[in-house]
């Protein structure tokens, strides 16, 4: 076989096929080794990194050449260039790759604006060089220098077969680095490492349609492992804290791309946020509080926030599963006397929102068209967060009491632009702009959030209000370790990426005592930890956070990509670390919190995958009718 295919592409009639082959490879092994950050660990992983490139190469040309000859090759080439450039792009942005559920919030690309204008590059145009060469190989080339080249059919299926063998090949030897490569995972990083950026997207397809199948063919019996991991796992909310703010207001304020590191950090001598580090003495602080987001971004955190499930590995649910039965916090609260809202000045469809709030129980979203968004006050992604806040506060006067109000600001964005006028401090002089611009744009929310919670304080609403802030996600990703190394005068390695996933959370209200707390937790607390502060029986068993301020809770927090920290290890990227000193130790140590999170995220996608909350009622009928019979 391997002597025909030797013979087949060294003639001179088809050696047309080599070149055309060798440009791509070449193309996609620079774009995987140099452009995606992989992290070769040794020459096997570099060795497999080369190879993978070639049974999606073949797939591809062969399918093209199948379907349209000469022409099907060249626009399978083309697609395959718009397809990398396409990740490239993505990956800029998000330190990750596209998914199938992604590619359905296109939408979202038309709010986007300078955050895709700042991700563009002139450079950019180098990657499409090929393209024309492959154009002026396969057309153009005069037949006295090759033979005219004139593909067949079979020739395409042919080829398309040999990317079969080279597959298999492909993830045989790269199991011998990942064993359980397709079974186990969570990290696409590892993926694309591993099969490639166009194979991946090909095992991508695969567990979409998987998935779309689970919902399909769900039960009630797929929600019992499920209960008995959370009943297992269950623990004593704080019952010096139950009821400590019953019948009052929650204000639950979702802080754009705010992360912790900023919190009592300076820069030139200035400091980043002088109003939310004297605020954070009047409340409970809680300084190792880490965001659980993935794709989904702001749309994860309040999927966390309102359902304690997490977000998934792949898209958003607010726009794959916004058709999904919940029992999310503003029906809970509806159902105690609450009304619920939220209050966004974007458009509302954007991630979905319109159409998920409802599936939420919210009573009412206040979007874009409720403000008086106007070119002066706006500037990047929208609504300057100072009169954001203005409004908000003058619409959450008008509203019935008790109320559940959900806050998201806007202006601390990437690409993190300002007017001159809002400019509050000088740019940072690290290597990334993007960095260098973030410090502006948290100072002045900052400053706006000042003007908010003063104006809050003088406010009638005050003294029957929670506030709850917190940041929803990081603003500084991986693509920029160096630039914070440049400014925490420190390497970030995983552990250190890891420590960056920390965001600010602070509850302010009567009854809590001001303090700051080092417990370890995530957004997936939220839901229990206000709902205890309310006093509100939450009948919803499924839910996977504990009560923050729970002496009996677990020192454990499971980020979205299978991470994890507990009280004595950080495991990141199957690496462990001792979480005091962040010095590397043995990896076996942190074996059982790779699997703790592997079962609990699994868990918590069979629940959104398959819609099983549908089977709530029905599922507790079972175990009640169990129960009776084991009584008797």
């Amino acid at each position: 076989m391997f002597n025909k295919l030797r013979s087949f592409f060294s003639s001179k009639k088809n050696i047309t096929y080599t070149v055309v082959i060798a440009m791509f490879w070449l193309k996609m092994t620079f774009i995987q080794g140099g452009v995606f950050a992989l992290n070769m660990e040794n020459i096997n992983q570099s060795a497999i990194l080369a190879f993978n490139p070639l049974s999606s190469i073949f797939l591809l040309f062969g399918l093209g050449i199948l379907l349209a000859g000469r022409k099907g090759l060249l626009g399978a080439y083309i697609i395959g260039s718009i397809l990398l450039y396409a990740n490239v792009l993505f990956y800029r942005e998000y330190n990750d790759f596209i998914t199938i559920p992604m590619l359905g919030q296109a939408a979202n690309l038309a709010g986007l604006g300078g955050s895709i204008s700042d991700i563009l590059s002139a450079s950019d145009l180098l990657l499409f060089v090929d393209v024309f060469a492959a154009i002026f190989l396969l057309f153009y080339l005069k037949p006295s220098r090759f033979q005219s080249f004139m593909p067949r059919r079979k020739e395409g299926l042919i080829m398309a077969m040999i990317a079969i063998p080279l597959f298999i090949v492909n993830l045989a030897w790269a199991q011998t680095e990942r064993p359980e490569l397709l079974t186990r995972a969570f990290d696409r990083n590892l993926l694309v490492k591993n099969i490639g950026v166009l194979d991946y997207h090909v095992y991508d397809t695969l567990v979409q349609g998987q998935t779309k199948m689970k919902k399909t063919f769900a039960d009630s019996n797929e929600l019992v492992p499920a209960l008995n991991y959370i009943n297992e796992k269950k623990v004593e909310p704080n019952s010096e804290m139950t009821g400590v703010a019953e019948g009052k207001n929650v204000i639950v304020l979702s802080l754009e791309s705010t992360q912790t590191f900023v919190v009592d950090n300076t820069l030139n001598g200035e400091e980043l946020t002088p109003y939310f580090n004297d605020l954070k003495e009047e409340g409970a602080y809680f300084s190792n509080f880490y965001h659980q987001v993935k794709q989904g971004r702001t749309s994860d955190s309040e999927f966390l926030l309102d359902n304690s499930l997490y977000g998934l590995n792949r898209g958003a649910a607010f726009f794959t599963h916004a058709g999904n039965e919940y029992e999310a916090t503003p029906e809970v609260l509806g159902e105690n006397g609450y009304t619920s809202t939220v209050m966004h000045a974007n458009d509302g469809t954007f991630w979905n929102r319109n159409t998920m709030y409802d599936s939420l129980g919210y009573d009412e979203f206040f979007d874009k068209e409720d403000y008086d968004v106007t070119e002066d006050k706006s500037f990047g992604w929208g609504y300057l967060d100072e009169y954001f806040f203005s409004d908000s506060l003058d619409k959450m006067e008008e509203l019935d009491q008790p109320f559940y109000n959900k806050m998201i600001t806007l202006t601390n964005h990437h690409p993190f632009t300002l007017p001159e006028e809002k400019k509050l401090i000088e740019e940072g002089d690290t290597s990334s702009g993007t960095l260098n611009r973030y410090f502006q744009t948290i100072r002045y929310q900052d400053e706006a959030l000042k003007q908010f919670v003063e104006d809050f304080k003088a406010s009638d609403l005050y003294d029957d209000t929670v506030l709850v802030i917190y940041g929803d996600h990081f603003g500084i990703s991986e693509n920029h370790q160096k630039a914070m190394g440049e400014y925490l005068d420190k390497d970030i390695n995983d552990y250190e990426q890891f420590q960056l996933q920390r965001v600010p959370l602070l509850m302010i209200g009567e009854g809590i005592e001001p303090k700051e707390y080092d417990t370890l937790g995530g957004q997936i607390d939220l839901r229990p930890t206000i709902m205890n502060m309310l006093g509100v029986q939450d009948e919803n068993p499924v839910q996977f956070g504990q009560d923050l301020f729970s002496e009996e809770r677990d020192e454990m927090v499971i980020t979205r990509d299978g991470n994890f920290a507990n009280e004595d290890y950080v495991g990141v990227n199957e690496a462990c670390y001792d979480r005091e000193t962040g010095e590397e130790v043995e990896a076996d140590l942190c074996t059982p919190g790779f699997d703790e999170a592997e079962e609990e995220l699994g868990l918590s996608d069979s629940i959104v995958y398959g819609d099983l909350l549908r089977y709530l009622d029905e599922t507790e009928m079972i175990e009640e009718k169990s129960s009776n019979n084991t009584d008797k």
